[in-house]
């Protein structure tokens, strides 16, 4: 196998298994996104276990293995040995090792289950309860990392949190997290005020996104709306509606990417009351664009938002609502669209495949 540019080098073979048929979701985005970009670096081998999941892949060699929800998966390592690869990549920490004969890098995106413990709703309620189960200790997740012979993450502040809590005795290596193009890159005339007195959301109602902290805001921010992208349930839709002065919120039920942009094209900001996450990819779709973010005042927020973002007290809506009014200040809303271009332009996919393959290499010639 060659480098790009016709230099010996390491095979590698990327774990691609978590690319999501149909709409990504954050992992899935980050995989495709971090592959491509590497892909036109240097060569790779991509393992998948459905070819529809190559519709969002680059056109590289591929390898049908099993999926890393099946019982094959303690042993995947023995179907990627006949690749004979000198290091292999996975998004994931779970991927299965034994009998593994080559470089292994791991991926552990956040630690947000550790403390908001409650599973993804569209688990089966067997695997709801050992995903509770797991989150109880760290030692799964140190045994998980320690087969690895390098650790990725996509956050200098989960970085920081993998040290606090020692779950790996392996290098750990940043490698950022970043927006799509779908999302649309910076407008070419810089924006100076927003079209609207719109908010926007794009995230999911788990409980520790408290969605609901945003909704508690609006009566204190007469002439707002607050755009709701993602796919909600009825329960979780009249809870806000609940809170929410009529005619305040707007829910787009799953937005298409076109909608998406549109509506951040427009808006006042981009706006989060997250308790914890592992990065924060709506800020940067946003600040892309020159739509301002109003988040929470969270370590990783600071890291994504840096000095362009505008911060709140999660817990308080009276602080949501006056970060939002501070946006009315004369010269702010400029100031502040033009620092989140800036800020936004510090995370790309290009960059993020060079710090990886920089950890590849290094690793595939230990």
């Amino acid at each position: 196998m060659m480098a790009r540019g016709g230099h010996p080098a390491l095979s590698i073979v990327v774990d691609c298994r978590y690319v999501r048929v149909g709409r990504h979701d954050g992992i899935s985005r980050f995989t495709a996104g971090v592959v491509t970009a590497l892909a036109k670096r240097h060569d790779v081998t991509m393992l998948v276990n459905d070819v529809r999941q190559l519709d969002k892949l680059p056109d590289a060699p591929h390898r049908l293995v099993s999926a890393p929800t099946s019982a094959l998966e303690p042993l995947v390592a023995l179907q990627v040995n006949r690749l004979k690869p000198d290091v292999v990549w996975s998004p994931m920490q779970t991927m299965g090792t034994l009998g593994r004969r080559y470089r292994l890098v791991l991926t552990l995106h956040d630690l947000i289950y550790y403390t908001n413990r409650t599973p993804p709703p569209e688990f089966a309620p067997p695997i709801r309860l050992l995903w509770r189960l797991y989150h109880l200790a760290w030692w799964p997740q140190r045994m998980l990392l320690n087969r690895a012979d390098a650790i990725v993450t996509v956050s200098g502040t989960t970085a920081a949190e993998i040290a606090e809590h020692r779950l790996t005795s392996k290098p750990v290596t940043v490698v950022y997290n970043a927006a799509d193009t779908a999302a649309g890159d910076a407008p070419a005339i810089p924006r100076t005020e927003p079209a609207t007195r719109d908010l926007v959301y794009m995230g999911s109602f788990m409980p520790y996104k408290n969605v609901t902290a945003l909704a508690r805001a609006l009566p204190m921010l007469d002439g707002y709306r607050l755009h709701l992208l993602s796919r909600v349930s009825p329960r979780e839709r009249l809870a806000l509606a609940q809170v929410a002065p009529e005619g305040a919120l707007v829910f787009h039920d799953g937005a298409s990417d076109e909608e998406y942009r549109s509506v951040l094209l427009g808006a006042t900001a981009v706006v989060t009351a997250s308790r914890a996450e592992g990065f924060g990819i709506p800020l940067v779709e946003g600040m892309t664009l020159g739509t301002p973010a109003v988040v929470s005042d969270i370590p990783i927020f600071r890291e994504i938002g840096g000095d362009a973002a505008v911060y709140f007290d999660p817990e308080s809506p009276a602080s949501i609502a006056a970060a939002v009014r501070r946006l009315e200040e004369p010269g702010e809303w400029a100031a502040r669209s033009a620092a989140s271009v800036e800020q936004a332009a510090r995370f790309s996919w290009e960059t993020s495949a060079d710090t990886l393959l920089e950890l590849l290499e290094r690793v595939g010639d230990e």
